[in-house]
């Protein structure tokens, strides 16, 4: 049973095509949210959101989260859609290769740090003015373990998620004198299709640091997304939720 009550907010989600992005939606759809999906390929959301039931609304809006133009033009599309951005969730991102530092092309590193971290500083420059405006708002960054331990041969994914942290300790004490409230999610390795790009080596050294010895699925990702989205979360800001199995020791 869905006790969250979301109804009637609006909320963006980027990357939400697809994995922890798309049970995120389903989640923040089934309890009552608008739901904006923010994603360069809109293909594989185009079928899965006809057979959603829920409250919610959800709607495409391809952008280029890498171009601030774009971002941009997503949130002027968005508030003319909707009038307003209640929740954002950073959750686009992508893994890279998997290559010692020294081995990694300065494009490889750029990519992933472009999607993963400066996105999410795009994204909340675009859209933070207005929730102040309206003197309420939940952000959401999805972070990693990563981030905060240092995973091997990821050095660049390893380094935009410990920036997305620091990102949201910031903007939450700067928020903090608001009813905005910035908070991120730092999970383990989760099922989804992200786990194709990197090596069976690399995805089998994470689940031997996690004492559940399982991966993590996407929806209980999303279950806490969706708390940390609600009035319920009112007095965590600036804070790392850990969903990692056991395998988080601070």
């Amino acid at each position: 049973m869905n006790q969250i009550d979301l109804n009637d907010r609006v909320a963006v989600v980027t990357g939400g095509s697809r994995g922890i992005g798309k049970a995120i939606v389903e989640r923040l759809h089934r309890s009552g949210a608008h739901c904006y999906i923010w994603d360069c390929d809109l293909q594989a959301a185009e079928s899965w959101i006809k057979e959603l039931k829920g409250p919610g609304a959800i709607k495409l809006v391809q952008v280029d989260l890498a171009d601030s133009s774009s971002i941009d033009r997503a949130r002027d599309w968005t508030i003319e859609q909707a009038g307003h951005v209640d929740i954002v969730v950073n959750n686009a991102g992508i893994a890279g290769v998997s290559k010692p530092l020294w081995e990694c092309s300065i494009q490889e590193w750029k990519e992933v740090i472009d999607l993963d971290l400066m996105a999410v500083f795009l994204v909340c420059r675009a859209l933070v003015p207005g929730m102040l405006d309206r003197e309420f708002g939940r952000i959401i960054n999805i972070a990693s373990i990563a981030g905060k331990e240092g995973n091997p041969n990821a050095s660049h994914y390893s380094a935009a998620k410990a920036g997305v942290i620091g990102l949201t300790k910031s903007l939450g004490k700067e928020l903090s004198g608001s009813m905005i409230r910035v908070n991120c999610v730092a999970p383990a390795v989760i099922q989804t299709d992200i786990l194709k790009q990197v090596s069976q080596e690399h995805i089998d050294y994470m689940v031997s640091k996690i004492p559940m010895q399982r991966v993590g699925q996407p929806e209980e990702v999303a279950a806490l997304v969706a708390w940390l989205a609600s009035n319920e979360c009112s007095f965590s800001t600036g804070a790392v939720f850990d969903i990692s199995g056991g395998r988080a020791t601070y």
